[in-house]
């Protein structure tokens, strides 16, 4: 296997941390609130990035997510790719990928998913009943992509919604209670469903991965940073030996992190089993994202308490991120399944 970046994923993931740094700064992000930030997302539309995961794929993807992990962007790029651009253009009929793709990559469309499928929903003869308690960034999005009781995909027009409902979660993710009475559903592709809806679950893990990889990152930078100018005993906190062991521990998860969940998405963009890879990665960005980003704000000291500080911003979406990809007990316990039925003995 080989994670080196294409010269296409390279120029991609750079124009995404220029943008990011340009627009995702703390007075932006604090002016935002919990919604997101429009501007932001049509400048990342306008250059192409969002469009340009087609040819980048999964890898690619996950490479902008660190970057926007990194400054807690608020826009919704992760979703909108997983849900929109990549399953559409894997699983949609020739139809839906003319119809859909360019609103996808100019912005003007917006896909999230209600995921994964928890037996909330039910599907007959094309309208859908039921409904799922909270969807990330359903509030910016107009279509959703709903996985029903068998795993089938659906493609629901959040206007045609019965409704939606604002929910606030732990990071300002614009998210929202979907409700659906009947409501008219579009079926993503022609199959009957199961081997698209394990696909895009292995995408939607992988990325949230490397977004959490890029929140980790972004919060020990800000540690280190905070440490090597605040003075305790005279001397700066970062020479001191506890501060040093808790930031190797964190930068160790943070790398484990990354590096399982590129991994994952190399096994995907090949055309390789990736599902084991797929719940690996998201174990780890469960399980060591929580310890990262408590470590963050534990080394900002009184100051990591301050709910106005940028370290806090990080730690609320290490812990969303956590709970969007499941506690890490119930991942392991998938992966184990997963792993037994591969064992004939």
């Amino acid at each position: 296997m080989d994670f080196t970046p294409t010269e296409e994923q390279e120029a991609a993931r750079d124009l995404a941390a220029r943008i990011f740094g340009d627009l995702a700064t703390h007075e932006r992000l604090a002016a935002a609130g919990t919604g997101s930030d429009a501007e932001l997302w049509k400048a990342l539309c306008a250059a192409g990035l969002p469009g340009a995961v087609e040819e980048t794929g999964l890898l690619g993807l996950v490479l902008l997510l660190e970057e926007q992990g990194r400054r807690t962007a608020q826009v919704p790029l992760a979703a909108t790719c997983v849900y929109g651009i990549l399953a559409v253009a894997r699983h949609g009929t020739e139809e839906q990928r003319a119809r859909l793709l360019p609103g996808l990559r100019d912005g003007t469309t917006v896909v999230t998913g209600a995921f994964p499928g928890t037996g909330g929903v039910v599907a007959h003869e094309g309208r859908l009943g039921g409904a799922v308690e909270w969807v990330p960034w359903l509030r910016d999005a107009t279509h959703v992509l709903v996985a029903d009781a068998e795993r089938g995909l659906w493609l629901v027009r959040t206007e045609d919604a019965a409704r939606i409902e604002p929910v606030e979660l732990t990071a300002p993710w614009s998210a929202g209670r979907l409700v659906l009475d009947d409501t008219a559903a579009e079926r993503l592709g022609t199959a009957s469903g199961f081997d698209a809806y394990a696909d895009v679950l292995v995408a939607a893990r992988v990325a949230f991965a490397g977004l959490q990889a890029g929140v980790c990152a972004g919060s020990l930078a800000r540690a280190v940073e905070y440490t090597s100018v605040r003075e305790q005993f005279g001397r700066p906190l970062a020479t001191h030996q506890a501060v040093q062991l808790r930031a190797a521990d964190a930068y160790m998860d943070t790398e484990a992190i990354r590096v399982t969940a590129y991994e994952a998405a190399w096994r995907h963009d090949e055309g390789l089993d990736a599902a084991e890879a797929a719940l690996t990665a998201a174990w780890w960005a469960s399980e060591a994202g929580k310890r990262v980003v408590h470590t963050g704000q534990h080394l900002h000291g009184g100051m990591g308490a301050d709910l106005d500080h940028p370290v806090h911003r990080h730690f609320l979406w290490g812990r969303q991120v956590d709970a969007y990809l499941g506690c890490g007990t119930e991942l392991l316990a998938e992966l184990g399944d997963l792993l037994a039925k591969g064992d004939p003995s």
